[in-house]
C-alpha cells in the first residue's frame, strides 16, 4: 500500500475500541510452586472477571475458574495478590498443589482442590456484603494455615489485621478458628514467615501516611497463641520499608528508600540493617498494591532483583562478589516477581510486547515467554515507538515524560499534529513504556501522546515524589502544561489542537490544567473534581491522603476548595467530557455530576457519560468501548476531523437531578440556589520556559500502582 496523506485524528486504523476492550487480557502475579506456575488473568470481554490459569508440567495452561467465579480481593479497594498455590495430601499423601483465591463477589477466600470441580469455602460469610475481605497470601511454614491481611467493615470502621486462616476449611463454620497475629495498627502487608517457622515479619503503617510515605518493618516471634515479642526492626514514619524477605532463619532482605530510592538490604533480627547495592534508581515497584515483590532470593543465595526508574528490568544481584549482573532482554518493562529458590516467572513486556507470563533462568540468564494472553496484539507498524524525554520545569525541575508521536505505516500529514498530555492517575504512581493499545488506538489515527510522569511521580526517588507534597493541583499542572509547551516550542506539537486527559487523580489535573489557557479541551476519567467532598466520601485506604497532598483538615479547608475544579468551573472556557463508573467507590459519582453542573452554570460544553456496573476504572468490554469511541468522537469535534465514532454529544445544560440523594458536598457546585461560585485564589500564572533539554531512553504504558489511580 503506497502512502497516501489524510488528515491527522482521521487516518484509517485496523485498530477499533472493540479490539482493543476486548483483546487486552492482563496477567498478573505469577506464582510457581511444584514446577507448575499459577497466575491471576484479566478478562475484560466476560465482563471484567479475572479468572486463574496453570501451566502444567507438559506446557499446557488449564482455567481454573470458569464464569462466574472472579478473582480479586478489595482490601485497601485497590487489592493486589489474591491467590496462592497451596500443598494438598491424597490418599497415597503424595504432595499435589491447590490453590486459595479470593472471589471478588463475596470476598471469601476459596480453596480449589486438585481433583474437586467447586471451590470450598475457607473463611466465613460475613454479617453484611463483603465486610471481610483477605488479601497477601503467604503459606506457613507447616504448610497447614495460610496467613494473610484481613479487612473487617464494621459500623464502628474499618479494622485491619494479620490473621491466620486454616486450610482444612474449619474456619468457614467456625469465626474463632481464624487467629488474629497481629492488629492495633491502620494498615498491614507482607506477612513473611520464618523458614524455621519460629518468626513473623510484616509490615505495617498508620494514618495519614501512605505506604510510600513511612512504614515500620515488624518481627516477632510466633507461638500457638499468636505473635509475641514484637519490635520494630527498621522504618519510621519518613522510611518506607517494603517486601521482608527471609534468607534464612534469621537473616531479611527487604527493600527501603531510607538513602533517596527504594534499595535493597540485608537485616539480621537486632542491630543495623545494611545497604547491598547502593544505587540513585529504584529496586522496588511502589507499593500501591498488595502482595508485589521486586526481588526474589534464590537457592544459591544470590538475589534476582529488577530495577530501574518507572521502567524496571532483571539483575542478579551476588551478595558474595557485590556484583549486580544485568540480564540481556529485549522486554523492557518487568513486574510481579516470584520464585521457588529455583524457577523464576514474572510479567513483562516492551513497546512492541504487550504484558505476558515469562520464565528466567538465573543461571543461564534465558528468558522465554511462557503464555500470552492477549491471543491477536495490534500489529506492530501501528504501535507507537516511544521516546523518553526531559524537559525543564519550575525553576529547572525536570519533568520526565513520554513522548508518542502518531504513527501509521502508510499515513502522512505534514505540519504539526495534534497532542493529548496524559496525566497518570495517582498521583503518587507512574506510566511504564510497555505496549498499550490504547495509546495506539488514537496514534495510529493521527493523535500524538505526551505520557507526563509529572513531580509526585515515583520511579524517580523520594525527593521527586515530595515536590507534591501540599503542591497536588500546582506542581502537576505546572509540568504538564510545560510538557505541552516545550512540543509546540519545537514545533511537535499543534498549538490550536493540544488537549490533555487523565484517570482518577490524573483527571483532576487534566481538569485544573484546563484552567491556564493554553488547552483546547479535556478529558476526565473519573477524576477527583472536589477535594473536601472526597476527603468525606472516598474510602478509608484515602481518607487521609490529602493531608500530605493539600494539607491536614480542617486547617487547609479553604486550600481544599481553592484547588478543587468544581470551584474552578468559571476559569474554563473550553470543551470537557466526563466518564464515569456508578458504581465507584473511590472517586464517588457524585464528583462528576458536580463538575458537570458547575460547567453547565457558567455555560462551558460539556458531556457527562456515566456507566452502569462500572467501578474505579472500567472493566467491562461495553463501558471500555463506550469511552475509548467517545473520547476520539470528543478530540473530532474540538480538533476539526471526522473520526470512524459516532458523534458525541455536546451540552451546556445542567445534568439531571438525582433520584437518591448523594453526599453533601461543601461546594457552592452543588448549591442549585447559589448563581456564581464564590472568588477563589487563582492557580499561579504558568510562564512558558524558554529552552527544552531532552535525555534519551528506552521507549511505556501507565502503571496502575494504587492510591485513586
Amino acid at each position: 500500500m503506497s502512502e497516501f496523506s489524510e488528515t491527522y485524528g482521521s487516518w484509517p486504523s485496523p485498530i477499533s475500541a472493540g479490539d482493543v476492550a476486548r483483546g487486552v487480557r492482563r496477567p498478573a502475579f505469577p506464582t510457581v510452586a511444584g514446577n507448575e506456575i499459577w497466575w491471576e488473568e484479566s478478562r475484560p470481554d466476560e465482563g471484567g472477571r479475572t479468572t486463574l490459569l496453570r501451566r502444567n508440567t507438559d506446557g499446557t495452561v488449564t482455567e481454573l475458574l470458569p464464569p462466574p467465579w472472579s478473582v480479586g480481593t478489595r482490601v485497601h479497594e485497590y487489592g493486589g495478590r489474591a491467590h496462592l498455590p497451596v500443598p494438598r495430601r491424597d490418599d497415597k499423601a503424595i504432595t499435589r498443589m491447590g490453590v486459595v483465591f479470593a472471589n471478588s463477589t463475596d470476598q471469601r477466600l476459596y480453596l480449589i482442590e486438585r481433583h474437586f470441580e467447586d471451590p470450598v469455602p475457607l473463611t466465613p460469610e460475613p454479617d453484611r456484603p463483603n465486610a471481610l475481605r483477605y488479601a497477601d497470601p503467604a503459606l506457613s511454614t507447616d504448610g497447614k494455615h495460610l496467613l494473610c491481611v484481613q479487612e473487617h467493615h464494621t459500623d464502628d470502621g474499618v479494622h485491619r489485621s494479620l490473621v491466620s486462616v486454616p486450610l482444612s476449611g474449619r474456619g468457614a463454620q467456625d469465626p474463632r478458628s481464624i487467629r488474629e497475629l497481629a492488629s492495633g495498627a491502620h494498615f498491614y502487608a507482607s506477612p513473611t514467615p520464618s523458614p524455621d517457622g519460629q518468626h513473623l515479619a510484616y509490615v505495617r503503617w498508620n494514618h495519614p501516611r501512605m505506604p510510600w510515605d513511612g512504614t515500620e518493618l515488624r518481627v516477632g516471634t510466633l507461638t500457638e497463641n499468636g505473635l509475641t515479642d514484637e519490635y520494630t526492626l527498621k522504618g519510621g514514619v519518613d522510611e518506607s520499608v517494603i517486601s521482608p524477605t527471609w534468607a534464612d532463619d534469621t537473616t531479611l532482605y527487604l527493600a527501603s528508600d531510607w538513602p533517596g530510592f527504594w534499595n535493597l538490604y540485608q537485616a539480621g533480627l537486632t542491630g543495623q540493617a545494611i545497604a547491598l547495592h547502593p544505587a540513585e534508581e529504584e529496586f522496588h515497584t511502589p507499593p500501591g498494591h498488595l502482595g508485589h515483590r521486586s526481588f526474589q532470593v534464590l537457592d544459591s543465595g544470590r538475589i534476582l532483583t529488577l530495577h530501574g526508574h518507572t521502567d524496571m528490568a532483571p539483575s542478579v544481584y551476588d551478595p558474595h562478589t557485590l556484583d549486580l549482573t544485568p540480564v540481556s532482554t529485549e522486554l523492557t518493562t518487568w513486574s510481579h516477581l516470584h520464585s521457588d529458590g529455583k524457577t523464576v516467572v514474572a510479567v513483562a513486556s516492551a513497546p512492541d510486547t504487550l504484558p505476558c507470563v515469562v520464565h528466567l533462568d538465573p543461571t543461564t540468564h534465558r528468558v522465554e515467554i511462557l503464555h500470552h494472553p492477549t491471543k491477536t496484539p495490534p500489529e506492530t507498524a501501528y504501535l507507537p515507538v516511544p521516546l523518553a524525554r526531559t524537559f525543564p520545569g519550575r525553576h529547572g525541575a525536570p519533568v520526565h515524560a513520554t513522548v508518542y508521536p502518531p504513527t501509521h505505516p502508510d499515513a502522512h500529514t505534514d505540519g504539526p499534529a495534534p497532542y493529548v498530555v496524559w496525566a497518570h492517575g495517582g498521583p503518587v504512581s507512574h506510566s511504564t513504556r510497555e505496549a498499550d493499545p490504547v495509546k495506539a488506538y488514537f496514534t495510529s489515527r493521527g493523535i500524538g501522546i505526551i505520557d507526563v510522569n509529572y513531580g509526585g511521580s515515583t520511579g524517580h526517588g523520594r525527593t521527586y515524589r515530595k515536590r507534591l507534597h501540599k503542591e497536588w493541583g500546582i506542581v502537576d499542572v505546572e509540568d504538564c502544561v510545560a510538557a505541552a509547551r516545550a512540543l509546540v516550542d519545537e514545533g511537535t506539537a499543534d498549538p490550536e489542537r493540544l488537549a490533555i486527559r487523565g484517570p482518577s487523580a490524573g483527571g483532576y489535573t487534566a481538569l485544573l490544567a484546563l484552567t491556564q489557557g493554553i488547552f483546547a479541551c479535556g478529558v476526565s476519567h473519573f477524576g477527583v473534581t472536589d477535594l473536601l467532598g472526597f476527603s468525606e466520601g472516598t474510602h478509608d485506604y484515602e481518607s487521609r491522603f490529602l493531608d500530605t497532598l493539600v494539607g491536614p483538615l480542617p486547617g487547609f479547608a479553604e486550600r481544599h476548595r481553592e484547588r478543587s475544579p468544581v470551584e474552578r468551573a468559571a476559569d474554563i472556557d473550553v470543551p470537557v467530557l466526563l466518564l464515569q463508573g456508578l458504581d465507584d467507590t473511590v472517586v464517588t459519582p457524585d464528583q462528576a455530576h458536580a463538575m458537570a453542573t458547575a460547567l453547565a452554570r457558567h455555560g462551558v460544553s460539556h458531556a457527562l457519560l456515566e456507566f452502569e456496573g462500572e467501578g474505579h476504572g472500567f472493566t467491562g468490554e461495553k463501558a471500555r468501548t463506550r469511552s475509548l469511541e467517545a473520547e476520539l468522537s470528543f478530540y473530532g469535534e474540538v480538533f476539526g476531523f471526522t473520526p470512524d465514532t459516532e458523534p458525541i454529544e455536546l451540552t451546556t445544560d445542567p445534568p439531571a437531578p438525582r433520584a437518591q440523594p448523594m453526599a453533601e458536598i461543601d461546594t457552592a457546585a452543588n448549591d442549585p440556589e447559589k448563581d456564581e461560585l464564590p472568588e477563589v485564589e487563582p492557580l499561579p500564572e504558568i510562564t512558558p520556559e524558554p529552552e527544552v533539554s531532552t535525555t534519551a531512553g528506552e521507549p511505556g504504558t501507565q502503571e496502575a500502582t494504587g492510591d485513586f489511580t
